[in-house]
């Protein structure tokens, strides 16, 4: 038995979206289990006795619990491979795995010093500089993630849907979030508008509740 434990809105969106692709080849169902980031759910003490960091996403199998995004995902690749989420060839692989870590150990906690600047510094204006800082950066990276979408081939490694591509779609979401107009990339839009109507990312999304609209004029 397969359960995923996501927030919605949140990075587990890659796995579970991964987890739809490998429904739709394989037939192997899971069970979703939706933690209320907003209400504390992770704090709680059934959830860290899963999971003790209060993290999502979490994978338990057979009772087993799997933490951290690249584990989770590497782990689904390797026993579903029919789903074909990362390239077989090693070096390709190696690529993709390469561009994967970088939007998580880059990407992600740069938007983290926006989305939390409390976590970083005392002090609202400490807290404020972290902030407009850290929206440069993070739009410089949604830029590098714009010159990837413009080789979509239809997808960023070619013409199977990956964990990558489902990053790709988080982070436009979160840069809505963070004051970043999405019609300013347009390539990279235009890219997640399209991977949105995708069968297994239309399914994670509507399970989530979740959809592109999060810009807003400040």
């Amino acid at each position: 038995m397969i359960e995923l434990y996501y927030g919605a809105g949140a990075c587990s969106f890659v796995p579970h979206v991964g987890l739809e692709a490998i429904r739709a080849a394989t037939g192997e169902g899971f069970e979703p289990r939706a933690v209320k980031l907003h209400k504390g759910e992770q704090h709680s003490t059934e959830y860290l006795a899963l999971n003790p960091l209060g993290l999502v996403p979490l994978l338990v199998v057979d009772g087993k619990p799997l933490g951290q995004i690249l584990a989770i995902c590497d782990y689904l690749d390797h026993r579903f491979p029919q789903a074909g989420l990362l390239p077989v060839d090693p070096w390709q692989r190696a690529q993709a795995m390469s561009t994967f870590a970088w939007m998580n150990n880059t990407v992600h906690p740069t938007f983290t010093r926006i989305f939390r600047s409390q976590n970083f510094a005392d002090g609202e204006a400490a807290q404020a500089e972290i902030k407009r800082i850290a929206q440069g950066t993070f739009r410089g990276h949604l830029e590098r993630i714009q010159g990837m979408t413009e080789k979509a081939a239809p997808f960023l490694l070619g013409d199977k849907l990956s964990f990558v591509d489902a990053y790709a779609l988080v982070f436009l979401r979160w840069g809505g979030l963070a004051g970043i107009d999405p019609a300013s990339l347009p390539a990279y839009k235009a890219y997640v508008d399209r991977l949105a109507t995708v069968p297994p990312v239309a399914a994670a999304m509507a399970r989530e509740g979740i959809n592109l609209d999060t810009y807003r004029i400040k």
